[in-house]
């Protein structure tokens, strides 16, 4: 079992940035290409960004390309997600994911956090 424990969420302005972390437990960290994903109220769960096990690969959602960045610190068995130029469209409950994979694909994941609110008020 991996535990995923994400933490930063808050309230921002439009044109803010935020820095959600994921701490993980539980199974060796770089074995596991880790995840953002997003649900907004009343949508679905959507991916967000992926990064590979050693931190060489990252993939973006179209929406947050340029604007969002995914990284990792192995040592530190954590994933972060630097989120710049927030929109209010970003507004959602942000989930960690993890999957024991060798490619920079998280979808569907092995395991989720319990997720932290990100709010963007205009």
């Amino acid at each position: 079992q991996v535990q995923l424990v994400e933490s930063g969420g808050g309230l921002v302005q439009a044109g803010g940035s935020l820095r959600l972390s994921c701490a993980a437990s539980g199974r060796t960290f770089s074995d596991y290409a880790m995840g953002w994903f997003r649900q907004a109220p009343g949508k679905e769960r959507e991916f967000v960004a992926a990064i590979s096990r050693g931190g060489r690969s990252s993939d973006y959602a179209d929406s947050v390309k340029g604007r969002f960045t995914i990284s990792r610190d192995n040592a530190k068995n954590t994933v972060y997600l630097q989120m710049n130029s927030l929109k209010p469209e970003d507004t959602a409950v942000y989930y960690c994911a993890a999957k024991a994979t060798y490619v920079v694909r998280v979808t569907p994941p092995d395991y989720w956090g319990q997720g932290t609110q990100v709010t963007v008020s205009s």
